[in-house]
């Protein structure tokens, strides 16, 4: 008997991994950054890999990231914009949704980093 509710048990398991439900929802969403991946390449581009890790660097991202993330109406996109700092310099990088939402982004990393001190490569998204 123990023996046959672990048969069914493992049928189940296995039945369930292979659903076709339980993949991600990513149709008619293009999520390919390859080109921009490609760009950043170069050793000229800042990357997420320059980061420092002095800990008032990465108090500042922190910083950063919690207030960008209080801005209403972001887009997942604009969420998860690439911070990064070297030494009270900020960089911002990646797509976003439109001039607002670079715009935004851009104000509360100048506020918390200061004006001078931030370098905006924030991209808007063509539709």
């Amino acid at each position: 008997m123990k023996m046959k509710f672990v048969i069914v048990g493992v049928c189940v398991l296995l039945c369930g991994c292979r659903s076709e439900s339980s993949s991600p929802t990513t149709v008619g969403v293009d999520r390919d950054n390859t080109a921009v991946n490609e760009r950043d390449a170069g050793e000229a581009s800042i990357t997420p890999m320059d980061q420092s890790n002095a800990p008032e660097d990465i108090d500042q991202v922190a910083t950063i990231r919690s207030e960008v993330l209080e801005i209403d109406g972001l887009s997942i996109n604009g969420r998860n914009v690439k911070i990064i700092t070297d030494r009270g310099k900020v960089v911002l990088r990646g797509p976003v949704a439109s001039e607002t939402e670079r715009d935004s982004i851009a104000e509360v990393a100048k506020r918390i980093a200061g004006e001078g001190n931030v370098n905006n490569l924030l991209e808007v998204e063509k539709e």
